[in-house]
Order: structure tokens, then sequence, then C-alpha cells
């Protein structure tokens, strides 16, 4: 339910960002807050919802790309495994954002949400379904376990974000097409990574 006491179901991008404002107020607002927003029990629009925050202005808190990642880790693993209500820890629960943060970054990407939801549409749904959507949790979370690595460069977790969100995306208007484009900016995180490897290990101190 909205604030005003409409219902929204996130159907896609742009209905994702305008239920993320509609149904939160303060100053601040914490992921528990906006799993609600978008209805926890939902794995299309919950990870629609955490790729989004990962390629939002949301990520300038030093560590969140880390937080985040976590978050969509534990709850793509349960999706791997079958769970029905994924759970997630209450300290990850209770975690707030600004939601000024929030409301500037949905303002941003509504433009683009426009664009991308014209061309989203119900196509090779059985990619979308069982056994396939246990696949496409397998690509979330090793999405998120690229950002860890990625995350100790400039704007390297944006593709294992942008990776989430598009299979979010893809989960929610059942669009298969959108599984592949997701699998193609996977392949392309993993290669930058592959790439950078070397420069990565001078970082480690053994």
């Amino acid at each position: 339910m909205n604030r005003d006491g409409t219902r929204a179901p996130v159907t896609n991008l742009r209905t994702l960002l305008r239920s993320l404002v509609l149904n939160t107020e303060g100053e601040t607002v914490t992921v528990r807050e906006l799993m609600n927003a978008v209805g926890r029990r939902a794995y299309g629009p919950v990870l629609l919802l955490l790729g989004f925050i990962a390629v939002s202005p949301l990520t300038i808190i030093p560590g969140s790309n880390w937080f985040v990642a976590t978050i969509t880790l534990i709850f793509a693993l349960q999706i791997v495994v079958g769970r029905r209500t994924p759970w997630l820890p209450k300290g990850a629960l209770d975690f707030s954002f600004s939601r000024e943060l929030l409301v500037k970054g949905a303002a941003e990407g509504e433009k683009y949400a426009v664009m991308v939801d014209a061309l989203v549409k119900p196509r090779l749904t059985f990619l979308t379904e069982s056994p396939f959507v246990q696949i496409v949790a397998l690509l979330c979370v090793l999405a998120s376990l690229l950002t860890y690595p990625l995350g100790l460069v400039p704007f390297g977790p944006l593709l294992p974000g942008l990776t989430v969100l598009l299979l979010g995306l893809a989960l929610t208007a059942r669009d298969g097409v959108v599984v592949l484009f997701a699998a193609v900016t996977f392949g392309a995180a993993t290669y930058i990574l592959w790439t950078i490897l070397p420069k990565l290990a001078h970082l480690w101190p053994f």
C-alpha cells in the first residue's frame, strides 16, 4: 500500500522507483522499509531493488557496495536452495540510508526507467520460471561475489550491480530476453576482474 492507501504493485523499474518514494518517509530509510515497500516475499522486485541500490547514489557511503553485495548474496543463496520466504539478519534490515539520496536516485533513474520499461515485456518467460529462476539467483550470487574484489577499483561494482538489477527486472517483468542481457553484463564484469587481477594482487599484504 502507498501512503495514500492505494496499491501499486511493482511490475517494472518505474513502478519500483515510485514505490520506494511513495512508501517511505522521514530523513532516513532502512533496508527493512525498502524491502517492505516493494514486497519482501517477491524475489524479482527485491533483486531489482538491490540492483538499483547497487548502481545508485546510495553507494557513495564507504563500504556500501560490499554491504549491498552481502545482502544480495544472502538473499539470492536462499532462492538457489528453494527457500520460499528468504530471511535476512536483523542488523542488515535495520541498516539505514539517507532518504534524500534515495529520492534523488529515484528521480535520476526515472528518465532511464521509462526507456528501459518500454523495451521490457513478457518474452521467453520459461527463463524466469523454475528451474531457471534458481540459475538466475545463482548468477546474482556470482555477481555479488565479483563485487568484493571489484569494489577495490573505481566504478568496479557497477557491472555486477547492473547484472543484479537486470536479473531482478527480468523476474519482475517475466522477460527472459533481459536474462540474456544480464548474462552479457556478468560476462563483462568477469572479464574486467580477470584483466585487473594482477593489479589487485599488489593490494594484498601477502
